[in-house]
């Protein structure tokens, strides 16, 4: 079993409010597998045949759709391949959606994030953004040093608020 330093938050960049999967043969991880796979990122063939056997490329360990359903995507104990440099130690978790997630998201990312910290109590949780490199030196990530917005909501300010949604980040569509 492999060492879990950090549970990392993402969002899929996709449609706000839109669910990706379709509710029947097609799930959001399917999805965002065939996305991955035009990438390249590919999943060790006994990792994948131990688990979740039709996902190829799919690099996150949870995807959240916009109706709250939590999908699994790698095993717990295989390296995903979701933000470089800190993969061999991250879980990763995937909201559809960019910038803007229904409640249903929200609650089942802070019951998915609770249920790990039981698990990895020394786990820093973060956004992908915040593993920004520190261009300047000065201690802080900020946006202007930022590789990628997402997961599009400030992880910081969400777990501070008791993981209560992020008010400017809830979708009411």
């Amino acid at each position: 079993m492999r060492t879990t330093r950090k549970i990392v938050i993402h969002c899929s960049a996709s449609q706000n409010g839109k669910r990706l999967g379709d509710g029947l043969r097609k799930t959001a991880a399917a999805c965002i597998d065939i996305w991955h796979s035009a990438r390249g990122f590919k999943r060790d063939k006994t990792a994948r045949e131990a688990f979740n056997p039709m996902l190829f490329a799919l690099g996150y360990h949870f995807v959240i759709d916009c109706d709250g359903l939590k999908q699994t995507g790698r095993a717990l104990d295989e390296i995903g391949a979701h933000v470089a440099g800190h993969n061999a130690d991250s879980i990763g978790i995937c909201m559809v959606g960019t910038d803007k997630f229904t409640k249903a998201q929200w609650d089942a990312l802070s019951s998915l994030v609770r249920a790990l910290q039981s698990k990895h109590p020394a786990a820093q949780i973060v956004g992908h953004r915040d593993l920004s490199p520190d261009l300047n030196g000065d201690g802080t990530i900020t946006p202007n040093e930022y590789l990628k917005t997402c997961p599009g909501f400030n992880v910081a300010d969400w777990l501070a608020s008791g993981m209560q949604p992020v008010r400017s980040a809830l979708w009411e569509g």
